[in-house]
Formats: C-alpha cells, structure tokens, sequence
C-alpha cells in the first residue's frame, strides 16, 4: 500500500508500546540545538494530481529540443526496447536475493550468463555479481587487494574518476587503509615516473582507469610490472563498458573494477546502476559479493547455484569479505540482455561508431580559434579540450542554445578551469555536434 493512515490513537498506542508519552521524546538523544523547530520549507501540499503534473512539466523542459555533451562516467547509448520488456516480466521484475537455488534458477541463470560476458569482457578469469555501481567497485577491489597482500597502503592515480576516489577514500579513513594519489602526464595518461618514486613494499594496489577520466586511453603493462615489481597488484577500472568492444581488455590487471552502466542501463537519475568485479581465479576466496555457478543434480539435468556468497548476512560476520554489495541482479540481467542482443560483432560496431564521432567533434573544435585538445593521449568516445575562457561560462552560453555542455573538468581539478570533458556516443547526430561547434564560437565570441 502507498499509504497507511495511523489515529491519534493508535500513534498513542505505538508509543506507549515503546515506553514514551510523546513523538518527541523519541529523540531525547539528539541535542536541543540540533532540532528543527519549524516545518520544512517545502511546496504544498499537494495533491496527486498535481504532483504528477508538477514532474510532467519538469520532463519536458529536459526533454525539449536539448542536446547532451556529459559523460563523465554516465553515458547515453542506444538501448532495446526488449530490454525493458524481459526486465518487467514479474518473475525478474519481483525477485531479490536467490537464496533458495531450487526455487530461483532463472535468477540463478541470469547471473551467471552475466559472469560469463563480463569475464569475456575484461579478459578475466571470474567475475562477481552484485555490486554497486564503479564506485562502490573500485573500493572493494582495493580493500580485495589489502585482504590478499596483508598491506595497507594504496596509490590511485588522479586520472581515475573523481567520485570513484572520493569513495575510496571515504571508506579507507577509519579502516586503517593509507591512501595516497599520483599525477598525470601532459599525454593525460598515468604518470609512471611519479608511480614508481612511490612505490614500496607496503603498497597493497596501484588503481589505474583506462579510458581514464580525461577520456584517455592507458597502456596498463608496464603500471602492472612495475606493480607487480614490488609485490602490489594491479586495479584496472573500467567505467566506459562500450570501449571494450575496441580496446584490448585490462587482461594485464590483477583485478578489474567496472561500471556496467553502458549496457542496457538508461542514464535515469543517477541509478541504480550495476558494479563488476573480476579478477584472476586464485585470487576468488577473496571476492565480494557472490558467485553463481553451473552444476548438475543427482539425475545428471543442469542447475544453478550459488557458488560462493561472502556478504555478512549469507557467512560470519568477520569471514565476510563485504558490507556494500547487494542484489543488483535486475540491473545484470539489463546488461545480460543487452548485450546478447548485441553480440560481439554488435558491440564492435558500436564502439567503432564512439570512436569516429568523437573523432569528428574534436576536429570540428579545434578549427575554432583558440580550441585546442587538452590532452595527446588516445581516446575513446571522450576527450578534454582547452577553451581560451573558463569552461564554466562557456557552458552557461551553450545552455542559452539549449546545450548542455562538456563536463567542467576545473571542478574537480583547480588546475584545469579552462579545460572541458566533451562526450559523443553513437546517439550523438552530426547535426546535434554541427550544433555544439556553433555554440562553442557564438559563447567564445561573447
């Protein structure tokens, strides 16, 4: 039910139930400083009608004649409708955790497939289900990485995802995990010298993005040797899944963190999306999340199982490997089907499409005075230009087009406030970029 009205009576009856005369004695606990002492400042009330109404209106402003340059780690691509229909069906549509395999095979199934194309994906051996997002992803395999080595200190690069490191650090502040961050080349790639001026016996993880924050594309051997090296292992994430149907797969890291979010997975609101973790076979024990796996019943006839669950709630809380997983089955069989609906030779075909319409936009920037490409490295469907203003009012001119323009790299990086991150995917038109480079000239010229 959407509602349940309770009566002063049976409000009185449930606090009485708990021992207090009174709502407000409830939060006794809470210092009287820090209570509010007046209604919210909110619109309304409103009625259903006119909420439905009120987010009817706010639809069409985004929807009306808009154009989409963001990427940064959310990307518009193509999705089937079949997706959507194989989601809705009641028995995925309702389900959750598969704790009864005889019950749950399709379920069961479902995830397993899912294993199946992430470890093709990555050039992995095993890959869970049930993360997150990348974010949450990238964490759990650096905190993989401390279980397997006994080490607590780890080296991010800053070309990883902003938000993937604020993460990370969030969770190593009171788990007694060192953090610390290394630079970037005029390339846009990992700095490797830093890297290695660095680099200790006591590093558990390198974490490295490829294609990287900056849309560049890193060669991950050599971050793995010199890793490996002096005993720590490589984290490769991956937060565009489509550029894995051009670029070869980070078969060179230990363990692979990915965002799998380009598969079927629509932009929405932010989520809720579906993290991977995939890693060599002798490193599985310590894998978060959970495993299904293929077996047989005693009359010889194929079934699912769960291989190896390791959340607290499924083994002993100090023998359990994670507390930020959870069952995102839904959101693995959207990218199960999706990508099957592909194939590989969908996929290709889709990547290939990236790479060329990115490769037009920037080269329609850069004719424009002053527009020139931030970095050198290689790239996928996402690259930095260099604009002779601030990013952010050249954005504020392309919304008066009704553009939403690239990702303003100087928020999350001080040095870069003139430096933009420009997104084009095969969604983009060659009239929606033919558009952008219109803007961009008319909001230089401002």
């Amino acid at each position: 039910m959407r509602y349940l009205p309770k009566s002063p009576a049976e409000r009185q009856e449930m606090l009485s139930a708990v021992g207090v005369k009174t709502i407000e004695e409830l939060f006794h606990s809470i210092p009287e400083k820090y209570r509010l002492k007046k209604p919210l400042d909110l619109p309304g009330p409103m009625s259903e009608h006119e909420v439905v109404q009120y987010f009817s209106e706010r639809a069409k402003e985004n929807s009306n004649g808009y154009t989409s340059f963001l990427g940064a780690g959310i990307y518009n691509h193509l999705r089937s409708v079949i997706t959507d229909t194989i989601l809705q069906r009641g028995e995925f549509l309702t389900s959750y955790t598969p704790y009864q395999a005889e019950i749950t095979q399709g379920t069961l199934q479902a995830i397993f497939e899912f294993q199946t194309l992430m470890c093709q994906l990555t050039g992995q051996e095993v890959a869970n289900a049930s993360m997150y997002d990348g974010s949450t992803a990238t964490t759990e395999a650096v905190l993989m990485a401390e279980r397997l080595t006994g080490r607590g200190r780890v080296l991010v690069a800053r070309s990883v995802h902003p938000e993937y490191r604020e993460v990370l650090r969030t969770y190593a502040k009171n788990s007694g995990l060192h953090v610390e961050e290394f630079g970037y080349t005029a390339a846009g790639t990992a700095d490797e010298k830093a890297l290695s001026g660095l680099l200790k016996n006591d590093v558990c993880a390198v974490v490295v993005q490829s294609p990287n924050f900056f849309g560049v594309i890193e060669t991950l051997k050599p971050l793995a040797d010199a890793s490996h090296s002096h005993g720590a292992l490589l984290v490769g994430v991956v937060a565009e899944g489509v550029s894995l149907g051009a670029v070869k797969p980070p078969s060179e890291a230990d363990i692979v963190a990915m965002e799998a979010q380009s598969f079927g997975l629509a932009p929405s609101y932010g989520g809720p999306y579906a993290g991977v973790v995939a890693s060599k076979d002798k490193f599985v024990r310590q894998m978060p999340g959970r495993l299904a796996g293929q077996t047989v019943d005693q009359e010889g006839r194929r079934g699912f199982v769960l291989t190896l669950a390791t959340r607290e709630q499924h083994i002993r809380r100090e023998k359990a490997t994670s507390n930020i997983c959870t069952n995102q089955a839904l959101c693995a069989l959207a990218a199960t089907v999706h990508l099957t609906l592909l194939g590989k030779e969908g996929l290709r075909e889709m990547a290939e499409q990236n790479i060329a319409k990115a490769q037009f936009a920037l080269a329609e920037l850069e004719k424009i005075p002053g527009v020139k490409r931030a970095f050198s490295g290689p790239s996928f469907n996402e690259f930095a230009v260099e604009f002779p203003k601030p990013a952010r009012l050249v954005n504020a001119e392309l919304l008066k087009e009704k553009i939403v323009g690239p990702f303003v790299l100087g928020t999350p990086y001080p040095e870069l406030t003139k430096k933009a991150l420009v997104c084009v995917t095969e969604t983009t038109t060659r009239g929606e970029i033919e558009r952008l480079v219109a803007g961009v000239r008319k909001a230089l010229a401002a």
